[in-house]
């Protein structure tokens, strides 16, 4: 039994196909112009339209004839009232028309159910969606510390702390910008902080579990004005893992024995795991910690199971 699960993200366009053992995905960056900070969404709508052809392609041709037994796709950011962005319709709206045509029930779910699913399955702990966990969905546009539990073969997730403004991944695009990297600029940013020697931090402010970023950015504007680019690329990656791990010890002490599942493109970050190895955290091979459709169709099978 084959699903297929569809995902267009605000910056990023993928499909997937999974078989309940297997999976494979395809995925392509949207073109972000030189400098910039990401996209508009009508420019991103284009774009997703454009690929997916060409993704579906190459992706597909994978599928034995008459295997798939259902579309999985994402329809929105996360699964609360008043989530929503255009460019997830490229997705659903081509999901869609490819389930009534192959006769096979549209699965919907939402971006960061799809980034759990994911990880879980990548990092071989599928059982985790089974059962109550912790995970932080740290990307682009998210930072959340996320109390999670079964609902159904779904998951449900509830935000519990994480950033009361800016993004992780805000700030880490920002700092690659202040250094002339291209956008998005996660693996830039971690490569080049491998060539420093410092080990200076920001020390940002936990109030329960939720922090600000707004305030390290202009740490990092300060820092810059003094250090070399691989310096400040590690001042302000360690002060982001430093916070993640501050914050995940005090949700462990609040709720303890949960294991917590690291998840979304800022999760890929070398200097991160390492941050946040002493703690047991389970994390994704990179290529399925940034956005993927992978997640989507293990959710749509889940759902065929029952």
């Amino acid at each position: 039994m084959t699903v297929l699960g569809f995902d267009t993200s605000n910056y990023t366009t993928s499909l997937a196909w999974f078989d309940g053992e297997r999976g494979e995905n395809a995925s392509q960056l949207l073109p972000v112009a030189a400098g910039a900070l990401g996209l508009r969404q009508s420019d991103a709508v284009f774009h997703h339209t454009r690929s997916l052809p060409e993704l579906a392609g190459r992706l597909f041709s994978q599928v034995p004839p008459g295997s798939v037994q259902a579309v999985g796709v994402s329809t929105r950011p996360r699964a609360v009232e008043g989530s929503y962005m255009p460019c997830f319709l490229v997705g659903y709206s081509h999901g869609a028309v490819l389930a009534k045509a192959l006769g096979v029930p549209l699965i919907e779910v939402s971006h960061q159910q799809g980034h759990l699913a994911a990880a879980a399955w990548a990092a071989g702990r599928m059982e985790l969606l089974d059962g109550p966990f912790l995970a932080w969905h740290l990307s682009g546009g998210t930072t959340e510390l996320l109390y999670c539990r079964p609902e159904g073969r779904n998951v449900a997730c509830r935000r519990i702390g994480g950033t009361t403004d800016i993004s992780a991944g805000q700030l880490i695009d920002r700092t690659g910008q202040l250094l002339s990297l291209p956008f998005p600029a996660g693996r830039a940013l971690d490569e080049l902080s491998r060539g420093g020697e410092g080990k200076d931090a920001f020390q940002i402010k936990i109030r329960g579990l939720e922090f600000s970023f707004s305030g390290l950015e202009n740490k990092v504007r300060d820092y810059s004005r003094d250090h070399a680019p691989e310096e400040i690329a590690g001042y302000a990656l360690r002060s982001v893992a430093g916070v993640v791990l501050r914050a995940t010890e005090a949700a462990l002490k609040e709720m303890p024995g949960l294991p917590v599942l690291f998840s979304g493109g800022v999760a890929s970050n070398s200097l991160l795991r390492e941050t946040l190895a002493p703690l047991g955290g389970l994390f994704a091979p990179p290529r399925f910690s940034t956005d993927n459709a992978l997640g989507v169709a293990v959710l749509a099978h889940r759902a065929l199971e029952g």
